[in-house]
């Protein structure tokens, strides 16, 4: 796995290069440079010039050094696009960006689209561009994409065809939605015809904000994290360079959305770095999956490990046995999952923990270093300890806080929660661990009221608020509980307004409002309802104490 960087690394200056933006949002608003954490740049692999465009690195360049008529990305239904269709559509999608709809560097462009070629080529635009872009949920509904758009000032939008309705419903003001991959006269599909294939990139700064990535806080609103040009490649060049280690003639796939830097990273930046190709599936159950993995010869898959265990179980395990690679994030992997894995397909899984705000995973293992059950050690280029309550290191073998630092780091944009994540230089991640004598992390738990359910980070108020939505509920607590396929389910009590009956009919109709007014993969599979809620004497809710609730109450389905 290499060396991880030694505790010494020095500390990079605040003082940031010019910065090429027009639009000089995000950097107004940075953090203030006495509230970042330390970053470790210092790792041989993340010395970058001062002038970097990712965008340019992953594509271009692969196409400058002979690799244009490699395949780049595939779809289910057969499409194929080289690297060269890719590095044409997306120059073509830069010059309507900026000559038709006056894109300017700094910009903020909200992508919203299912994992597809059109999503990456309009990704790879925006950067090229010297634009920001804010990729998004396709599950997304109208609240959560209006409280995007408000929080990163989102002008334009590039939106499929499919999921328009949301995003209009949304009523972002002063908002430009142009439509993708249909037959409209303005759709992005006709509007590149005709457009030249080259595109003088915008040379940004190596520390341009290049994306903001949403994540969902424990009160549910969402923060923008702030990931420059050379964050990007940094998580090529760490943990897909020392610990996935991909080879040219790989074929990646995986079910993770590119709206969640762990999607991004393991579909695009990974295999574009080294110039392999990429699976892109819009949506697939796990026996789907399991069936394009071998119908297009993949050889590396990202997914959580409830879709393996279901791969599995559905009788797939001789797909897995052709993998080359499998990463398995988004939740904790249990030792027996992976024994059980293992058993059954030789397969190694490569467990790990990542964060949107340091953009993906810090501490993972591979191959002989894994240690079944252990998350694994920091990737190289990271460090990582344990903290107590006072923010000191703690000894090996002491649960406590799981505190990282490394070439990326958190920097939300314009929100009091960073002095939370950042305390004392290091990125506290809100994950409980223990450290062995061997510099291995074993999982605990999460810190705070966090869920996490097949992959997906679930914030419990953000629940909570949607509930209380309806006029049928008085008060309600949502909570995770322990679930064998998805590691948790969201369980919602719920105490109802008078007059109101608790019956399955109700538990449903109130499971389907959560489902029209948040992503639905976030509504409480399980709801309890309950004559009151447990609160301290000054009125908090007592999260801990509603798993004690009695059980006499009706479950929805």
């Amino acid at each position: 796995m290499g060396t991880a960087a030694p505790d010494h690394a020095k500390k990079v200056s605040m003082e940031l290069s010019q910065s090429a933006h027009v639009d000089t949002f995000c950097r107004d608003h940075l953090p203030p440079p006495d509230q970042w954490p330390e970053l470790l740049l210092d790792f041989p692999d993340v010395q970058y010039p001062d002038r970097l465009n990712c965008a340019v690195e992953l594509l271009d360049r692969v196409v400058e050094g002979g690799g244009n008529e490699r395949t780049c990305l595939l779809s289910p239904d057969g499409t194929a696009w080289t690297y060269a269709d890719l590095l044409r559509t997306a120059n073509q999608v830069a010059h309507v960006l900026v000559d038709d709809l006056g894109v300017v560097p700094g910009n903020r462009v909200l992508l919203r689209a299912p994992n597809n070629p059109w999503l990456v080529a309009c990704w790879m635009a925006v950067i090229k561009a010297g634009a920001v872009a804010v990729t998004t949920m396709p599950l997304l509904r109208s609240r959560e994409l209006a409280t995007v758009s408000e929080i990163a000032r989102v002008r334009l939008a590039l939106t499929d065809h499919r999921f328009l309705s949301e995003l209009e419903a949304a009523q972002v003001p002063d908002l430009v939605v142009v439509p993708v991959g249909g037959d409209a006269p303005d759709d992005l599909t006709r509007r590149v015809a005709g457009r030249s294939g080259e595109f003088q990139n915008v040379m940004t700064a190596a520390d341009d904000v290049a994306l903001l990535a949403f994540t969902s806080g424990t009160t549910g609103r969402p923060k923008a994290t702030m990931h420059f040009h050379r964050d990007v490649l940094a998580t090529a060049d760490t943990f897909s360079k020392h610990v996935l280690r991909p080879e040219p003639d790989d074929v990646f796939t995986g079910t993770p959305p590119l709206g969640f830097t762990f999607g991004l990273g393991g579909l695009v930046i990974f295999p574009f770095r080294v110039g392999a190709s990429t699976l892109l599936i819009e949506k697939a159950s796990p026996t789907e999956l399991a069936e394009l993995i071998e119908k297009h010869e993949v050889t590396v898959c990202f997914t959580a490990p409830t879709a393996y265990r279901a791969m599995v179980a559905s009788g797939k395990g001789h797909v897995l046995s052709k993998l080359r690679r499998a990463v398995s994030a988004g939740e904790h992997l249990p030792e027996a999952t992976w024994r059980a894995i293992y058993e059954e397909t030789g397969l190694r899984l490569i467990d790990g923990i990542g964060s949107t705000e340091m953009l993906h995973i810090f501490v993972g293992a591979a191959d002989q270093d894994i240690r079944p059950g252990s998350t694994g050690r920091p990737v190289p280029g990271y460090i990582a300890t344990i903290l107590d309550d006072d923010g000191n290191p703690a000894p090996d073998g002491e649960i406590g806080r799981l505190a990282v630092k490394g070439p990326t780091g958190c920097r939300y944009l314009a929100d009091p929660r960073q002095q939370v994540y950042v305390q004392g230089g290091w990125n506290v991640t809100g994950d409980t661990f223990l450290r062995d004598q061997d510099g291995y992390f074993w999982y605990q738990a999460r810190s705070d009221d966090m869920i996490i359910s097949g992959g997906y980070n679930i914030a419990g108020p953000e629940v909570e608020e949607a509930l209380l939505a309806h006029d049928h509920v008085a008060e309600c607590g949502v909570v995770g509980v322990e679930d064998e396929a998805r590691g948790q389910v969201v369980k919602a009590y719920v105490v109802l307004a008078p007059g109101v009956e608790a019956s399955e009919s109700e538990a449903r109709l109130l499971q389907d409002f959560v489902k029209s007014r948040i992503a639905p993969y976030k509504y409480p599979r399980l709801l309890d309802f309950a004559d009151a809620l447990p609160r301290t004497a000054t009125g908090k809710l007592q999260r801990f104490r509603l798993r004690d609730l009695s059980d006499s109450s009706v479950t929805g389905a």
